[in-house]
């Protein structure tokens, strides 16, 4: 019984560092593009804006919750083209 109890527990902590691994930051341009929208960009993107332009979002394990969370302070947002294309709609 005290194995399977520390193989829970062990398992539950591989698994939350495995979550870890796989899930990335977002963030949102706080300047709006051309057409109106606001981009959505994984950290590391080569778009990403500066610093002062950007608004932290969290960290999802895909750009779809991003996005979201996102259209809750910019109703027009959307995934960038170079990191969050799935998520790219214009």
């Amino acid at each position: 019984m005290l194995s399977r109890i520390g193989c829970v527990y062990g398992c539950i902590l591989v698994f939350l560092i495995n979550i870890e691994v796989i899930m990335a930051r977002y963030y949102v341009n706080k300047n709006q593009q051309a057409n109106g929208d606001h981009e959505v960009h994984k950290l590391g993107c080569s778009r990403m804006p500066l610093e002062h332009n950007r608004h932290y979002l969290g960290d999802f394990v895909s750009c779809s919750p991003a996005v979201q969370a996102a259209k809750r302070v910019y109703p027009k947002s959307n995934g960038c083209f170079y990191c969050s294309n799935a998520c790219h709609t214009s």
